[in-house]
């Protein structure tokens, strides 16, 4: 099985109320909020954008997340290197973890409700 194209960008911050501000400077609707610094923004048709903050030793990070319509009839080929099976999120979708041939992880994501 195949991914259905792009679903989201997980973007990591050191400040979530100014990012999210920015976002939403560019047009970016905030369509929820969650009680521990962070949301999800969207912009039109294409992917959402999901922001969460991290403590400020931490480094931040972005990643794009690749929608997958059913995790349990997804088979990754023997070319791709699995880093993390599917599992369950607090937020209901599923989500799997690969890794690309140059080193960079991908998330494979099943939505909430699907």
């Amino acid at each position: 099985m195949t991914t259905d194209g792009i679903e989201a960008v997980y973007l990591e911050t050191h400040n979530w109320g100014k990012t999210a501000k920015f976002f939403q400077t560019l047009g970016f609707k905030l369509e929820f909020e969650t009680d521990h610094s962070s949301g999800m923004l969207k912009n039109g048709p294409g992917p959402y954008l999901f922001i969460a903050e991290v403590p400020e030793d931490q480094p931040t990070g972005m990643q794009l997340v690749l929608k997958v319509a059913d995790a349990a009839s997804f088979e990754a080929d023997a070319g791709i290197e699995v880093v993390t099976p599917f599992e369950e999120t607090h937020h209901g979708s599923k989500e799997m973890t690969v890794r690309d041939p140059d080193g960079r992880t991908w998330i494979l994501q099943q939505p909430a409700g699907n």
